[in-house]
C-alpha cells in the first residue's frame, strides 16, 4: 500500500467511525468537497499536509491520532 492510498483509507475509516459522509467532512473541516474527492481518489498524489490538518481539525483529532493506526505501518518505500 502507498502512503496516498493509506491516508484515504484512513480517511474514510474516520469517516465512517463518525457516521459522516465525506462531503459532510469537507464541510465541517473548511476544505472543499473537490479537495476532500481528490485525496481520495488519483487525482491527487500528494495530498497536502496543510488540508489534511484542517481535515483532523474538522474530526477533533490530532494529526498524531490519524497516522496512529496500523494502515501506516507497513506501507511501501516511496524512493525506488
Amino acid at each position: 500500500m502507498t502512503t496516498k492510498e493509506a491516508v484515504a483509507r484512513r480517511i474514510i475509516e474516520l469517516c465512517e467511525e463518525r457516521g459522516i459522509a465525506t462531503n459532510a467532512l469537507a464541510n465541517l473541516s473548511g476544505v472543499s468537497p473537490s479537495t476532500v474527492y481528490s485525496m481520495l481518489n488519483e487525482k491527487s498524489q500528494n495530498p497536502g499536509v496543510v488540508s489534511l490538518k484542517k481535515l483532523c481539525d474538522g474530526l477533533d483529532i490530532t494529526l498524531r491520532e490519524f497516522f496512529n493506526t496500523p494502515l501506516f505501518d507497513d506501507i511501501e518505500q516511496e524512493i525506488q
